[in-house]
């Protein structure tokens, strides 16, 4: 048996069995597949996958056994290389970031910036896509660390840690009736629900606990657009399409909401944590993966309290699961 079989058969079965689909992802033929993958099985002697004619149908049940042995195997050789690469080129690499656009525009800037000014020879690889998007990257180890604020709690394979807490605001044009002198600055949700708003596709920037809020006080606001772009969504309401909602952090710095004396603000906020909760960011790691030094430098950047020390024994508990609530002091 060979690391090429063992990738075959992973790959295959991240495929959904379609071998097409695994010789296209991994440049190769799919008779080559197709044999080596027999090869394995008779060396093994089980059957790693049923079949109906050529074509893979289920994976078995020793099958599944095997697949978790070639994710440990597979995981194991990726830290032999990244253990190398440290030792060999302790300051040259690449950093791979799987993030969401909102941290990726936001909060990202000045920690990669101050990782640039320490590693000058590491070069940082931002793949930006939905939370679910992340997770994958960081299971598929097509990124070293995933940032975002759902669903990277949710997974076995991941370690995810607490990076830091936000609340949503409302961003009104100045002109707004809701934020008139005389209007109280602390905004109900019957308040928003009476106006068209602009905010989060659902799959992102804790656009959940929103819909939730107006579900739980039975209430139907009219959504009149989605985006995954807080820029996007503060400049259709400049355009007077809605309340938008978005992340606390969206508006920091954004000249639009900076009143001069010749000039007054665009826009203005309210904050609705009140409304919505608090959400949290997470990072997350692949359990068992070897990090390098420029990966934990990042994550202390981001979150101070995630030092490199705690980083380190939780990556190597294997006992550590995902939630750092479950005994760990952060």
């Amino acid at each position: 048996m060979n690391l090429h079989q063992f990738r075959f058969v992973q790959e295959a079965a991240r495929r959904n069995l379609n071998l097409t689909e695994t010789a296209r992802a991994l440049h190769t033929s799919q008779p080559g597949i197709s044999k080596a993958i027999l090869e394995l099985e008779e060396e093994l002697g089980i059957d790693i996958f049923t079949r109906h004619g050529k074509r893979l149908t289920r994976i078995t049940e020793p099958g599944g056994q095997v697949l978790g042995s070639i994710e440990i195997i597979l995981r194991e050789v990726a830290n032999l290389r990244r253990i190398g690469e440290e030792y060999s080129q302790q300051e040259v690499g690449t950093l791979s970031v799987a993030t969401t656009h909102t941290q990726a525009r936001y909060v990202l800037p000045e920690p990669v910036a101050e990782l640039r000014r320490r590693f000058p020879r590491v070069s940082v690889s931002l793949h930006q896509g939905t939370p679910q998007q992340v997770v994958r990257m960081l299971i598929n180890d097509e990124a070293d660390i995933g940032i975002a604020t759902e669903a990277l709690d949710r997974y076995e394979e991941l370690v995810s840690l607490p990076c830091y807490d936000w609340q949503h605001v409302a961003v009104f044009p100045a002109e707004h009736p809701l934020v008139a002198p005389g209007h109280p600055e602390r905004l109900t949700l019957e308040d928003l629900a009476a106006w068209p708003l602009v905010t989060y596709h659902p799959a992102f920037s804790g656009r959940s606990r929103i819909d939730a809020a107006f579900a739980q006080a039975h209430l139907h606001p009219q959504i009149a657009l989605e985006a995954i772009d807080a820029d996007v969504i503060k400049t259709y309401v400049r355009l007077g399409l809605g309340i938008g909602l978005v992340a606390e952090m969206a508006v920091r710095d954004d000249p639009a909401f900076l009143a001069t004396p010749e000039q007054p603000a665009a826009l203005v906020t309210r904050p609705v944590g009140q409304l919505f909760g608090r959400n949290t960011t997470r990072l997350a790691f692949k359990k068992g993966a070897y990090l390098r030094q420029f990966v934990l430098v990042l994550a202390e950047l981001l979150s101070p309290h995630l030092n490199q020390t705690l980083l380190t024994r939780l990556l190597a508990d294997p006992q550590s699961g995902h939630s750092p609530a479950q005994g760990y002091d952060l």
